[in-house]
């Protein structure tokens, strides 16, 4: 009988998992949008939601998940709350950028002081 040799599991750059955490937040905007847009085919909601999740697992391998996640998250909410406010009535509040700046400068923070999950 002969055993056939384990796959190793390619481990994740760091690099690579921040794209990853980049492109699944990309993909939560499409699919939180086509929950209330007509114009994004449902298929493409499923997959953008399985893609994005799959993603996101991925990098939490390599980052702290609640950096992760809070950066997967915020990329959604400003990505969302843009789209809402191009399809909707194309205006926004000074309010709404000032918070959307803020949250992004927050993610921003949050990737930086990231050590990707390695002990000090």
């Amino acid at each position: 009988m002969t055993e056939e040799p384990l796959k190793k599991e390619k481990v994740l750059s760091q690099n690579r998992a921040w794209l990853y955490i980049a492109i699944g937040g990309a993909l939560e905007i499409v699919w939180a949008s086509g929950f209330k847009y007509e114009a994004i085919p449902s298929l493409i909601v499923l997959i953008s939601l399985l893609v994005s999740f799959d993603l996101i697992i991925r990098a939490a391998k390599v980052i702290p998940i609640g950096t992760a996640y809070a950066v997967f998250a915020g990329i959604g909410t400003i990505g969302t709350v843009i789209v809402e406010a191009i399809f909707e009535n194309g205006d926004i509040s000074l309010l709404k950028i000032g918070i959307i700046l803020l949250l992004l400068v927050f993610i921003i923070g949050l990737k930086l002081t990231s050590d990707g999950g390695r002990k000090q």
